[in-house]
């Protein structure tokens, strides 16, 4: 694949963007200040800090290789073959989880211009369109999706930053009295780990960038950097839309199931509310994209390396993942159809840890493993920033083990699910690939 195919730091950049940002921000702070008040703002600057630590644990791990897998690479190389499959076959699964989770918003998003769409026969219809649509655009190679990324990143800012600029000159400091507003029955230990799981899944999708390094220009270099720019931005952008919608909507932002939107409402009226409505359905649509170019290259990456079926990473005539594709979108959408939001979103969240701790892990092993070779981005504060983000990630599985004991289970199941898949392949192929690093 020549340069000019593969996507440059400036569309690495806004591909982590469109990764991100999307249905979260955009539905979820009215949920957050109906556990916390304002003090839901408390949660945002928390889950900014445990993302933005984890993604610097990402950023510093993708600077060793240029190869596909991200974290599936990160575990294999740290803790070897089984580990390294069990993450790579959840990233997998997680993926195809959460893309289901957002075609399924993106239904719901759209119903508050057409209601229709808001209920079967018309969800199916617009979650199948949206599903088969964006896998005819990825089978027909990356040069396609590049431009439709680029293009659908910057109208799903275009919005947002207007909202941001505009709206701080209309908060209203009472509406953040009294700072904490509790549900009752609950401790604030408990609405606090409840709003974080929620909000946290705003800040998902950052774990995908490295997935598909192969199809990126000096991987090893350029995705750390976007790591590191995109985290940035997004975590700017959370914190400011927050409060905005605090300092606007005060207590009607608990009833808000489009806070953006009903903030703008009150800012500009019926056509601000139309304005932000439009762009959170572009945001949606962008992030659908995103998932559907990272989604298929999560499977890619194991077959490439011996543990799924060889047929897995085959390719078209334009390059595209024909099989892992078509495999992803099919699974996607039983899920979407068969599956809540609300659901799809609090397991897609859980699972994603399978991820995050290994990789967090992984960095203290690879500065030993690799500790003759220069890398190109190393974490500040040696061992701190792996450690309290690998320490804070227990907690919050902790205390969605003892919320929810189901959940736990369903999200973890997908590592039982692969054991006899990993020996079955083993078997078939002997040992894996060495990995470049």
């Amino acid at each position: 694949m020549g340069n000019k195919s593969k996507l440059g730091l400036f569309s690495i950049v806004l591909l982590g963007i469109n990764s991100i940002i999307g249905s979260g921000i955009f539905g979820l702070p009215g949920k957050a200040y109906k556990l916390m008040g304002p003090a839901s703002m408390l949660v945002i600057i928390f889950c900014m800090l445990l993302s933005v630590s984890i993604a610097l644990c990402f950023a510093e791990a993708g600077s060793w290789f240029k190869v596909n897998g991200g974290p599936y690479i990160y575990a294999k190389e740290a803790f070897g073959d089984f580990i390294g499959f069990e993450v790579g076959f959840m990233k997998w699964a997680i993926s195809i989880i959460a893309w289901s989770a957002m075609a399924n918003f993106f239904a719901s998003t759209l119903a508050k211009v057409f209601p229709a769409v808001g209920h079967n026969p018309g969800r199916l219809i617009v979650t199948a369109a949206m599903l088969i649509g964006l896998a005819i655009m990825n089978l027909m190679g990356i040069k396609a999706s590049k431009v439709v990324n680029n293009v659908v990143t910057i109208g799903k800012l275009v919005p947002l930053l207007l909202f941001v600029m505009i709206g701080i000159f209309f908060i209203k400091g009472g509406n953040f009295t009294p700072f904490t507003i509790i549900p009752e029955g609950q401790t604030y230990t408990e609405a606090f780990f409840a709003a974080s799981l929620i909000i946290f899944y705003a800040y998902t999708g950052f774990e995908s960038l490295a997935v598909a390094a192969e199809e990126m220009e000096n991987p090893e270099k350029n995705i750390p950097k976007a790591l590191v720019l995109v985290m940035l931005f997004v975590s700017v952008i959370y914190v400011l839309v927050m409060a905005i919608s605090t300092g606007v909507l005060g207590g009607a932002l608990a009833g808000s199931d489009a806070p953006v939107a009903d903030a703008a409402g009150v800012m500009f009226g019926g056509f601000g509310k139309a304005f932000i409505l439009a762009g959170t359905i572009v945001s949606v649509g962008g992030i659908n994209m995103a998932a559907s170019f990272h989604t298929p290259r999560s499977g890619v990456a194991l077959a490439e390396q011996g543990l799924l079926p060889a047929f897995v990473a085959k390719k078209n005539k334009h390059g595209a993942p024909a099989v892992a594709i078509i495999v992803s979108v099919v699974l996607s959408l039983i899920l979407a159809v068969t599956g809540s939001f609300s659901f799809l979103l609090q397991i897609s969240v859980i699972s994603r840890f399978l991820q995050y701790i290994p990789t967090c892990i992984a960095v203290l092993v690879f500065r030993k493993k690799y500790a003759d070779r220069e890398s190109s981005f190393r974490i500040p504060f040696g061992p701190v920033v792996p450690v309290l983000a690998t320490v804070v990630s227990f907690w919050l599985l902790y205390n969605a083990a003892i919320a929810d004991p189901k959940k736990i289970l369903i999200g973890f199941g997908g590592l039982v699910i692969g054991i006899p898949m990993y020996f079955i392949m083993k078997a078939i192929n002997g040992k894996a690939m060495d990995i470049e690093a």
